[in-house]
């Protein structure tokens, strides 16, 4: 099934041209790589495009939001592999029985309530609530805890403008945390980190903190805009929600088409440890790159009409997750969360109202992209 509404592909030209763009950056010039091919081969050699970059990993940079380097992401193997190692047993909690019934009984007990309203404002209503509780799920820690991670809003670092907030009030809330668990662990993941070891030591509290900084701040905007940016598209594209119910195991890959379209993260920094050619643009040792995801999932030479959203869509070899050996550990949550909220607006949803809906707009010097949503109001017609 096809939508028949052109999605925005900011990158195409450049894409095809020249395979790169040349983006005003910081006072320089950021190279972001487009192609599917290229940005895979970039994802995979580390040597020359290296993640061992404290605070330089994320695009725009975190330095005044943050104090420590985030673990796993910003380090290169072998002491990529070593640390990931020690918290991807909580990130493949998702994959449990026990996991699995609470987030669909989450997300169903939530569209009820939806049901009942007038309307509804998706993004700080819904989608923040659910992904709030869902990671105290992965996290194995009370559920009441997702009353004050609600409170911080959308994004942990920024408002909702876009603006870097002041303070860090991520690290003001991990401290305690760290502090309870070390005095008396239990089975959450504030515990876990206290009572690992790398290379046969204890973690320093720097690096409990840059494992649950990332924990907490890669896959919330990330699960919101997913969340926000289906429920706006069968609110457009009445026939859609028909479309998977008449074969609910159509949701696996409406899934996976919903991530390569709703990419969430433009683009993420490499940095360049020695003077580099990145296809033909020349970057300085200590030169940043990106890898621009977005870009690579509408690279016509791998999708079949990229800017026409198809649910049936397959193969989906997308990079909404990343590749190479830092593919994200939050994968598997992110499906659990989409493919609960197809199977929930399947049976119970029969039609979607979009009532108001902002646009989140990304505006730089050479492109602008469509993003998710700062607010969305839609009405819910039970079946």
């Amino acid at each position: 099934m096809s939508n028949p509404s052109k999605l925005r592909d900011p990158f195409r030209e450049a894409r095809n041209k020249d395979g790169v763009l040349k983006c005003p950056f910081q006072g320089g010039t950021l190279p972001m790589i487009l192609r599917h091919a290229d940005v895979r081969d970039a994802a995979k050699d580390w040597n020359i495009y290296s993640s061992d970059a404290p605070f330089r990993v994320p695009i725009p940079s975190e330095e005044d939001v943050r104090t420590m380097r985030q673990l796993p992401i910003e380090t290169n193997p072998p002491e990529h592999t070593e640390y990931r190692a020690i918290v991807e047993p909580f990130f493949q909690r998702a994959k449990q029985p026990e996991v699995i019934a609470k987030v669909e009984t989450l997300i169903g007990e939530m569209l009820d309530r939806a049901l009942l309203a007038k309307s509804i404002e998706i993004v700080n209503e819904f989608a923040l609530p659910v992904q709030s509780r869902a990671l105290t799920y992965l996290l194995n820690v009370p559920e009441a805890e997702a009353e004050t991670w609600i409170g911080w809003g959308i994004h942990v670092f920024k408002a909702t403008s876009g603006e870097f907030k002041k303070g860090t009030v991520l690290e003001d809330y991990l401290r305690p945390q760290f502090d309870r668990a070390s005095a008396k662990p239990g089975a959450d993941f504030f515990s876990a980190l206290t009572k690992a070891t790398y290379r046969g030591r204890k973690l320093t509290r720097e690096e409990m903190m840059g494992f649950a900084n990332l924990a907490f701040a890669g896959g919330r905007d990330t699960i919101i805009h997913s969340i926000s940016s289906i429920i706006a598209y069968f609110g457009r594209n009445p026939g859609a929600l028909a479309y998977l119910r008449e074969d609910p195991k159509r949701i696996v890959h409406a899934g996976e088409e919903f991530f390569r379209v709703f990419m969430p993260l433009t683009h993420i920094g490499r940095v360049c440890p020695a003077d580099t050619d990145v296809h033909g643009v020349p970057v300085k040792a200590g030169g940043r790159v990106s890898l621009a995801w977005s870009s690579a999932n509408f690279d016509e030479t791998v999708f079949d009409a990229p800017e026409e959203i198809r649910l049936d869509r397959k193969p989906n070899p997308h990079l909404a997750f990343g590749f190479g050996p830092h593919l994200c550990l939050g994968a598997p949550h992110a499906r659990l969360i989409v493919r609960s909220l197809l199977g929930a607006l399947t049976g119970r949803v029969r039609q979607i109202t979009v009532l108001e809906a902002k646009e989140h707009v990304e505006h730089e010097a050479r492109y602008e992209r469509a993003n998710g949503f700062d607010s969305l109001t839609v009405a819910f017609e039970a079946q």
